[in-house]
């Protein structure tokens, strides 16, 4: 297939374009400047020039391709506190792209959480994030003749590709404050999954899934928020200690507000329908091999 990719010079891309590739499939990636068009050309993929905010360029390339993998978002006003615009422009983007596709039979493979299939408890962790909204747009457009695959993607996406994620943050953290902290008894969870498993997710959603398909990338099921701060703490010479909760915003700062989720979630029906066998280090065995301490 000859496959649209936004966010193509991202982190998930970085392991989402190669497997594609390999997989003998056709890749364009989009590309806002040169430095992303020269990251998207380093990994073997196409350049298409452009960003988000054309919508008459997006239905081009949608038009152009027989799959459109929507991995773009804008992190940055996310961290500036700004959720629910970054939320909006992204429903926006989906919108766009689900509206060039209907009636296709062509997929649309994106990431959030609609229904919470096998995953009920997440209604609670989630139920106010602004993402829900663009996830149902996911169904509603494989009502309309879209192959729309929705993929919840966990909170920690690890790998020596990571640079911005949940774990970078913290280490960041615990150097500035001298503690690697955690909320209450730190017994709350995470789900994870490392960036080159969740690179042979996409691909295989690609080629198997069904339209209005969730899927939950999710190899492991949930590690202690306690847990990850240890290892931190141990390998930074730091304590690891709770964090009051009045004082979450001012030690975390934009996440103190994420610091106390409990997220676990189960993949057993995704690993049933597309025959995904996560195959690489855990969060705790990739944490303890070193290199989110290496360069600072």
């Amino acid at each position: 297939m000859r496959v649209f990719v936004t966010g193509a010079s991202g982190h998930i891309a970085s392991a989402v374009i190669p497997e594609l590739l390999n997989a003998g499939h056709e890749v364009v990636g989009l590309a806002r400047s040169e430095n992303s068009a020269a990251g998207v050309k380093a990994l073997g993929a196409q350049v298409r020039r452009g960003d988000l905010a054309d919508p008459d360029g997006l239905r081009a390339a949608a038009a152009d391709a027989d799959a459109v993998v929507h991995l773009a978002f804008d992190h940055a006003a996310m961290a500036a506190g700004d959720m629910a615009g970054a939320a909006a422009a992204d429903r926006t983007v989906v919108q766009v792209f689900g509206e060039a596709l209907a009636g296709t039979g062509k997929a649309l493979l994106g990431v959030g959480m609609g229904r919470g299939d096998g995953n009920e408890h997440l209604a609670g962790a989630y139920g106010a994030n602004p993402r829900i909204a663009t996830g149902r747009l996911f169904g509603e457009f494989a009502e309309r003749g879209v192959r729309a695959v929705l993929v919840g993607i966990p909170p920690v996406v690890h790998s020596t590709r990571d640079r911005s994620g949940f774990l970078p943050i913290l280490i960041r953290t615990a150097r500035a404050t001298g503690v690697s902290g955690y909320a209450g008894d730190g017994s709350n969870r995470w789900s994870a999954v490392h960036t080159l498993d969740l690179g042979r997710l996409f691909r295989l959603a690609l080629e198997k899934a069904p339209a209005g398909a969730e899927l939950h990338a999710a190899a492991e099921e949930g590690v202690a928020v306690r847990d990850i701060a240890e290892v931190i703490g141990r390998r930074l010479g730091v304590p690891a200690e709770s964090v009051p909760g009045e004082r979450l915003a001012g030690h975390f700062g934009f996440f103190g507000g994420l610091i106390s989720l409990d997220a676990p979630v189960r993949s057993e029906r995704t690993r049933e329908l597309l025959g995904w066998q996560p195959v690489e280090a855990g969060l705790l065995a990739d944490l303890e091999e070193g290199h989110y301490f290496e360069g600072e």
